[in-house]
Protein backbone atom coordinates (compact mmCIF):
# COMPACT_ATOMS: atom_id res chain seq x y z
CA UNK A 1 0.00 0.00 0.00
CA UNK A 2 1.29 3.12 -0.89
CA UNK A 3 1.84 6.51 1.30
CA UNK A 4 -0.49 9.41 1.34
CA UNK A 5 0.48 12.86 1.57
CA UNK A 6 1.18 14.17 5.17
CA UNK A 7 -2.35 16.74 4.65
CA UNK A 8 -3.68 15.46 2.12
CA UNK A 9 -7.35 17.41 2.06
CA UNK A 10 -5.84 20.67 4.01
CA UNK A 11 -3.85 21.76 1.24
CA UNK A 12 -4.87 24.47 -1.06
CA UNK A 13 -3.44 26.50 -3.76
CA UNK A 14 -2.88 30.41 -4.01
CA UNK A 15 -6.47 30.57 -5.03
CA UNK A 16 -8.03 29.02 -2.55
CA UNK A 17 -8.90 25.80 -4.79
CA UNK A 18 -8.54 22.55 -3.15
CA UNK A 19 -5.37 20.51 -4.12
CA UNK A 20 -6.54 16.59 -4.77
CA UNK A 21 -3.37 14.28 -4.09
CA UNK A 22 -2.29 11.30 -5.86
CA UNK A 23 1.21 9.41 -6.56
CA UNK A 24 4.15 8.99 -9.22
CA UNK A 25 5.00 5.54 -8.93
CA UNK A 26 5.51 4.69 -4.75
CA UNK A 27 5.84 9.25 -4.24
CA UNK A 28 2.60 10.57 -3.01
CA UNK A 29 2.30 14.05 -4.64
CA UNK A 30 -0.20 17.30 -4.16
CA UNK A 31 -1.46 18.14 -7.59
CA UNK A 32 -2.23 21.59 -8.17
CA UNK A 33 -4.43 22.50 -11.23
CA UNK A 34 -2.49 24.86 -13.16
CA UNK A 35 -4.69 26.73 -15.56
CA UNK A 36 -5.58 22.71 -16.75
CA UNK A 37 -2.59 21.82 -16.11
CA UNK A 38 -1.72 19.10 -13.24
CA UNK A 39 1.37 19.71 -11.43
CA UNK A 40 2.50 16.70 -9.49
CA UNK A 41 4.71 17.87 -6.45
CA UNK A 42 6.27 15.40 -4.35
CA UNK A 43 4.47 15.55 -0.86
CA UNK A 44 7.56 14.98 1.51
CA UNK A 45 8.97 18.33 1.33
CA UNK A 46 5.89 20.19 1.93
CA UNK A 47 5.18 18.19 4.79
CA UNK A 48 8.43 18.54 6.02
CA UNK A 49 8.37 22.08 5.61
CA UNK A 50 4.71 22.05 7.80
CA UNK A 51 6.47 19.68 10.68
CA UNK A 52 9.32 22.03 10.90
CA UNK A 53 7.04 25.01 11.57
CA UNK A 54 5.33 22.92 13.93
CA UNK A 55 8.68 22.10 15.70
CA UNK A 56 9.15 25.87 15.34
CA UNK A 57 6.45 27.12 17.72
CA UNK A 58 7.50 24.16 19.97
CA UNK A 59 10.78 24.88 20.55
CA UNK A 60 11.36 27.32 23.51
CA UNK A 61 7.71 25.73 25.20
CA UNK A 62 8.93 21.99 25.32
CA UNK A 63 9.22 22.25 29.52
CA UNK A 64 5.41 23.92 29.88
CA UNK A 65 4.10 21.41 27.08
CA UNK A 66 5.82 19.06 28.96
CA UNK A 67 3.95 19.69 31.97
CA UNK A 68 0.69 19.60 30.44
CA UNK A 69 0.91 16.83 28.62
CA UNK A 70 1.95 14.67 31.22
CA UNK A 71 -1.05 15.85 33.03
CA UNK A 72 -3.58 15.19 30.75
CA UNK A 73 -2.35 11.96 30.56
CA UNK A 74 -2.06 11.82 33.99
CA UNK A 75 1.19 10.60 34.37
CA UNK A 76 2.34 13.87 36.46
CA UNK A 77 5.79 12.16 37.85
CA UNK A 78 8.88 13.34 36.74
CA UNK A 79 9.94 10.11 34.59
CA UNK A 80 7.40 11.01 32.24
CA UNK A 81 8.10 14.30 32.41
CA UNK A 82 11.69 14.17 31.25
CA UNK A 83 10.72 11.34 28.73
CA UNK A 84 8.31 13.69 27.14
CA UNK A 85 10.29 16.89 27.07
CA UNK A 86 13.34 15.48 25.81
CA UNK A 87 11.26 13.80 22.85
CA UNK A 88 9.99 17.67 22.64
CA UNK A 89 13.17 19.23 22.45
CA UNK A 90 14.31 16.48 19.40
CA UNK A 91 10.83 16.50 17.76
CA UNK A 92 12.98 16.91 14.49
CA UNK A 93 14.11 13.81 14.77
CA UNK A 94 10.35 12.28 14.89
CA UNK A 95 9.76 14.06 11.48
CA UNK A 96 11.01 11.12 8.84
CA UNK A 97 8.56 8.81 11.42
CA UNK A 98 5.61 10.56 11.22
CA UNK A 99 6.15 11.18 7.22
CA UNK A 100 6.51 6.87 7.09
CA UNK A 101 3.44 6.73 9.59
CA UNK A 102 1.55 9.31 8.45
CA UNK A 103 -1.35 11.47 10.41
CA UNK A 104 -4.35 9.20 11.09
CA UNK A 105 -7.81 10.37 9.37
CA UNK A 106 -8.80 11.43 12.56
CA UNK A 107 -6.81 14.03 12.90
CA UNK A 108 -6.69 15.59 9.58
CA UNK A 109 -10.82 16.47 9.67
CA UNK A 110 -10.11 17.72 13.46
CA UNK A 111 -7.37 19.88 11.77
CA UNK A 112 -9.68 20.95 8.96
CA UNK A 113 -12.28 21.33 11.90
CA UNK A 114 -10.40 24.11 13.86
CA UNK A 115 -9.46 25.65 10.39
CA UNK A 116 -6.02 24.08 9.73
CA UNK A 117 -5.00 24.69 6.08
CA UNK A 118 -1.46 25.23 4.14
CA UNK A 119 -1.41 27.55 0.88
CA UNK A 120 1.09 26.36 -1.79
CA UNK A 121 1.68 27.81 -4.83
CA UNK A 122 1.97 25.75 -8.65
CA UNK A 123 5.95 25.08 -7.91
CA UNK A 124 4.97 23.49 -4.10
CA UNK A 125 6.09 26.10 -2.09
CA UNK A 126 4.39 26.71 0.90
CA UNK A 127 2.92 30.57 1.14
CA UNK A 128 1.11 30.14 4.31
CA UNK A 129 0.01 27.76 6.83
CA UNK A 130 -3.32 29.34 8.80
CA UNK A 131 -3.70 27.98 11.99
CA UNK A 132 -6.63 28.18 14.47
CA UNK A 133 -5.89 30.95 16.94
CA UNK A 134 -5.72 30.21 20.46
CA UNK A 135 -8.20 31.90 22.41
CA UNK A 136 -6.68 34.95 23.54
CA UNK A 137 -8.84 35.14 27.55
CA UNK A 138 -10.81 32.10 29.55
CA UNK A 139 -13.98 33.36 27.93
CA UNK A 140 -12.80 33.76 23.80
CA UNK A 141 -13.87 36.85 23.43
CA UNK A 142 -10.75 38.63 23.05
CA UNK A 143 -11.20 41.42 25.51
CA UNK A 144 -9.31 42.46 28.25
CA UNK A 145 -11.62 44.42 30.46
CA UNK A 146 -13.09 41.22 31.73
CA UNK A 147 -17.00 42.01 30.30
Amino acid sequence: MSREPLFKGLIIDEYDHPVSTGSIGEEPCYIVNDDGFMRHIPSDPVDMEILKSFGEQISGNEELIAEQATKMIGQDDLFTHAIIENQLKNIDQQFTQVLKMGLPEETRVYLGMMGFKVVVNIHGDVMRIDQPAARSDENGNGDDNGD
